[in-house]
Order: C-alpha cells, then structure tokens, then sequence
C-alpha cells in the first residue's frame, strides 16, 4: 500500500470530502506518493472514523453536508486534547479571512482547491514525522 516513499508509510490519513470527484482526485494524488486514505464524506463519518480508528493526519474539506469542516474540527479539538491528529483545511476559499477561521476552529494548516499534488507533497511533507 505505502510503497514509494518510505518515510511516509506509517502516516494514516483520512480524507474529508463530500464530492465524489474530488475524492477520487486526492486518492489518487496520494496513491502516487505511495500513500492510502480512508474517505469520510461529511463531519459526523470523521467523528464516527475517529471512534474507531486514529488518524494522523485528516485532509479536512470545510464545505461538506451534515457536519462542515470547522465545526467537526471543533469537535475533535474538544473531545481529543492532545492535538496529535494534524487537521489540513482543504477549501475552494483563498481569502483570508476563511484562512482565519479555520486556524481558529482548530486546523493545523491549509490548502486552496484545486488541490496541486506538489502542494499536498509539501503540506504532508511536515507532517510525516508524526506517524507511528
């Protein structure tokens, strides 16, 4: 599953998107970096995953039915203290104000939709050394 890069392959992630197209965008630009995600498509499922199972990195959508972003962000932030998981806000929004509001839900770092695979390679990049 986690081939190509060897310093990568103990990093779970779980993938927060609602759009189908989307998610099968990003799950292939992490297929080829080497790495494997679990899909939630709204808020209440990153919940629901997080029951089950830890994650260290979650590509949190913000725009998403049910639960958004910010406020499952929020809930984690409450219910997990220890801020192991890193939360990378994922939006179509560029402005800064929205920048803003995701730092203060919570979130770790952010990326602007289109989502580059050269972005997601550096974001996750600093974030590698907190897999198990």
């Amino acid at each position: 599953m986690f081939a190509k890069e060897g310093s990568y392959n103990t990093v779970r992630i779980l993938l927060a998107e609602d759009n189908p197209c989307s998610q099968e965008l990003m799950l292939r630009m992490l297929k080829y970096m080497g790495l494997y995600a679990d899909v939630a498509n709204d808020g209440l499922d990153v919940l629901h995953a997080l029951e089950t199972r830890s994650y260290d990195v979650i590509l949190m959508d913000i725009q998403m039915p049910k639960m958004d972003g910010l406020e499952a962000t929020k809930a984690i932030r409450h219910r997990w203290h220890d801020r192991s998981i890193k939360i990378i806000a994922v939006t179509g929004c560029n402005q800064e104000e929205d920048r803003e509001m995701c730092f203060q839900a919570g979130m770790d770092d952010y990326m602007c939709k289109p989502v580059k695979r050269e972005d997601l390679e550096s974001v996750l990049s600093r974030y590698r050394s907190h897999g198990h």
